[in-house]
């Protein structure tokens, strides 16, 4: 590690300056990066980003909003109906399409310009619907937008929200609308369909009926200055009249043979490879998987040569690593 960049993080640690240190761990992430230390850089950046959002309290993040005020709760059991974490990701973190970074890259433009959009009587775009198969980026592009425009992420935990108790459920998004309304902040409905679901199916109860109505009227008159996304990997099972609610609609599709040739050299760049490893190959064998299939290949290969103590990734190493994600993934389609 770098002198400077030890003494800058003991520096800020001295002096309390939770900005200071956070600069300095992203330039010795950068650092390590690099110098093609991919793991340790991963592992670094994850450890900030996973931290309670009240370990590292950045001046310039707490003012999106109030530190004091309390994270609602499940009246019935008092569980958090939310999560915030303070992201430290950049767009060169999640590989997408050309079509979908050019989308991203205008939702975080567009909430940028906010104050000059008002002068002109418009409102950016706030309400935005992620959807598509399951380890395309969604998640991990609502982290990088929460980054980029330097706004905490809310993750609402549905498993909280949905209460056994009739009314409560509705209760609880109530409690989640009033409190991101004192902030500003990128707010993450994650698994989305679970409470959008359609009105006039019949294996569903009045109860989720009722849960549907109130959310569309909470989308509606919501006033506040974040970005809200939803995102679902079953698009289909959402009620019609949800689509209408939002700004903007972006499909996450599985990965081209572009993408897949990206993201197997990002995640193996943290090694040497042997002078006949066949990523083409690799990339051709992969056809119809996420890009967490992809990530979950790469880290099954690494760990096998670490174990085995191997210097390079070889082909063998790469295959095995296929063979066991697909073993994975036939036994997920039986279910």
């Amino acid at each position: 590690m770098r002198s400077d960049l030890l003494k800058d993080l003991f520096q800020a640690f001295a002096e309390n300056d939770t900005d200071k240190f956070i600069r300095a761990a992203n330039e010795i992430i950068r650092d390590e990066e690099r110098k093609k230390h991919g793991l340790l850089a991963k592992d670094l950046k994850d450890i900030i980003s996973t931290a309670p959002q009240t370990t590292f309290k950045s001046n310039a993040l707490s003012k999106r909003y109030k530190t004091n005020i309390p994270i609602p709760r499940d009246t019935e059991k008092g569980f958090p109906l939310l999560e915030i974490k303070d992201q430290y990701y950049n767009l060169d973190d999640v590989i997408l399409s050309d079509e979908l970074e050019i989308q991203i890259n205008y939702i975080i433009k567009d909430l940028k310009s906010s104050e000059l959009l008002r002068k002109y009587g418009l409102r950016p775009k706030q309400k935005i619907l992620f959807c598509g198969p399951p380890g395309t980026g969604k998640t991990l592009s609502s982290k990088v937008i929460s980054s980029v425009i330097g706004f905490p992420l809310v993750y609402v935990r549905f498993d909280s929200i949905v209460s056994s108790f009739l009314g409560e459920t509705a209760t609880n998004l109530r409690k989640i609308f009033d409190f991101i309304n004192q902030g500003e902040w990128v707010v993450l409905f994650d698994e989305f369909d679970i409470i959008g679901k359609r009105r006039d199916d019949p294996y569903e109860h009045g109860e989720i009926k009722r849960v549907v109505n109130n959310f569309m009227q909470m989308l509606d008159g919501f006033e506040g200055k974040s970005l809200l996304i939803a995102a679902t990997n079953h698009e289909y099972l959402l009620d019609s009249a949800i689509w209408r609610r939002f700004d903007d609609i972006l499909y996450f599709d599985l990965p081209d043979a572009k993408r897949r040739r990206k993201l197997f050299d990002k995640y193996l760049k943290v090694m040497s490879r042997s002078g006949d490893l066949d990523v083409n190959r690799f990339v051709n064998l992969t056809e119809g998987f996420s890009a967490a299939d992809i990530a979950q290949i790469c880290e099954e290969a690494l760990r096998r040569i670490v174990i085995n103590n191997n210097k390079y990734i070889n082909n063998e190493d790469i295959n095995w690593a296929i063979s066991q994600q697909k073993r994975r993934m036939d036994i997920i389609k039986e279910k």
